[in-house]
């Protein structure tokens, strides 16, 4: 389970470089996230179990079943999510793959940037990851993101789509 990489080994074009995998601690981004989501729902769960259910045989039901379901998500998710996302970085393009249940297959020209952000919330910092936000032409699917990145790898993979835009309309 862990190390283990199931990215897709096929290259975009023949001769194409393999995707990247993002960093390592993107899993714990991912796992505390889903932490912080659970949460709210087995407390609700108690209280609702502890205010309308007390003295009936179905007490402690939605606590027991919302905490075993988030258990299972925050356990089972984050590594699955971590090893089916990366990206490959060429001279014209960014090609981002994600996907466990839904495969995402996503290609932006570099021509096609308007503009470009990298982004760090809390629990990023917390675990020393960003998020290189790319927005492009278009209307449909007009933001691609690339999370889980170094802040270091973002920025440089933003300074060189940057350059490579700015080659474009000289």
């Amino acid at each position: 389970m862990g190390g283990v990489t199931e990215l897709p080994a096929e290259p975009a074009e023949p001769g194409g470089s393999p995707l990247l995998p993002v960093e390592p601690g993107y899993r714990a981004v991912l796992r505390t996230r889903l932490v912080l989501t659970w949460l709210p729902l087995v407390v609700g769960a108690t209280i609702f179990d502890n205010v309308l259910l007390d003295g009936t045989p179905y007490f402690g039901l939605p606590t027991i079943a919302l905490l075993t379901l988030g258990t299972l998500s925050v356990v089972l998710a984050p590594p699955r999510l971590y090893r089916r996302l990366g990206y490959r970085l060429t001279d014209r393009l960014l090609q981002v793959v994600r996907g466990w249940m839904f495969h995402s297959d996503t290609v932006v020209p570099f021509v096609r940037v308007q503009h470009l952000d990298v982004t760090r919330g809390p629990i990023d910092k917390l675990f020393g990851t960003a998020t290189l936000v790319i927005h492009t032409a278009g209307t449909h699917n007009s933001v691609v993101t690339v999370p889980g990145l170094a802040p270091e790898r973002a920025a440089e993979i933003r300074d060189v789509i940057r350059e490579q835009v700015r080659t474009d309309f000289e």
